[in-house]
């Protein structure tokens, strides 16, 4: 299941793992590649609520932050949706194809400098320890050698 997009609908074939076995679960997803660049990508969205709050649970929400939170998007679901899906294209990318450039950087509206920052939001910024646990990740030390 995609931990970063909650509303990507599982592979229907996967959808009996999603209690027993969630790391062999596939996403709906698909991306858009031109003469081998990637483009864009997206997925077919989850359209059932069923399915949406079983995502939330795997995805450690609680029923109540999950209508606190996308209430608007679960109810609804009471009304019926159909099936569908989002798409989004890198549209740097994009440019620096039409403009016969081998890499984005010349396209790039809000590049980052030399340090690897974006002045304009200045970023990246410390992470906390919830979001680390959110993404189920850890800081390892380096070791000396």
């Amino acid at each position: 299941y995609a931990m970063h997009h909650p509303f990507t609908s599982p592979n229907p074939d996967d959808i009996p793992m999603l209690h027993s076995d969630t790391g062999k679960v596939r996403a709906t997803a698909y991306d858009i590649i031109v003469n081998g660049t990637e483009l864009g990508g997206g997925s077919i969205r989850i359209h059932d609520a069923k399915l949406q709050d079983t995502m939330f649970e795997l995805l450690g929400f609680t029923p109540e932050r999950a209508q606190e939170q996308f209430g608007f998007l679960m109810n609804a679901f009471k009304y019926g949706a159909p099936p569908h899906g989002g798409l989004a294209l890198g549209f740097d990318r994009f440019v620096s194809i039409l403009a016969g450039l081998d890499t984005i950087r010349d396209v790039i509206a809000f590049p980052k400098n030399n340090s690897g920052r974006d002045v304009m939001n200045e970023s990246p910024s410390p992470i906390d320890d919830s979001q680390l646990e959110e993404l189920r990740l850890r800081i390892v030390p380096l070791e000396n050698k």
